[in-house]
């Protein structure tokens, strides 16, 4: 499998503007100001937070759902 320089590569177009949505909605919960468009002067500390609660909530809702119980 040959590996893609870009990592941050969208494997399902139609999704693009939910995963923009919800970057900027779990940086608003956790108070980092994100402008729209170019962000490449965040800290690393705050690109990492905004991710790691994205992969948290990802996670969450996969098991809330693989348990049946919607929320």
């Amino acid at each position: 499998m040959a590996s893609n320089s870009n990592s941050n590569q969208i494997n399902i177009p139609e999704s693009k503007n939910a995963m923009y949505n919800f970057k900027h909605e779990v940086a608003g919960e956790l108070g980092i100001n994100l402008k729209k468009g170019y962000n490449g002067d965040l800290t690393s500390r705050d690109a990492g937070s905004i991710g790691g609660m994205m992969v948290k909530k990802m996670i969450e809702a996969q098991e809330r759902q693989m348990s049946g119980q919607a929320r």
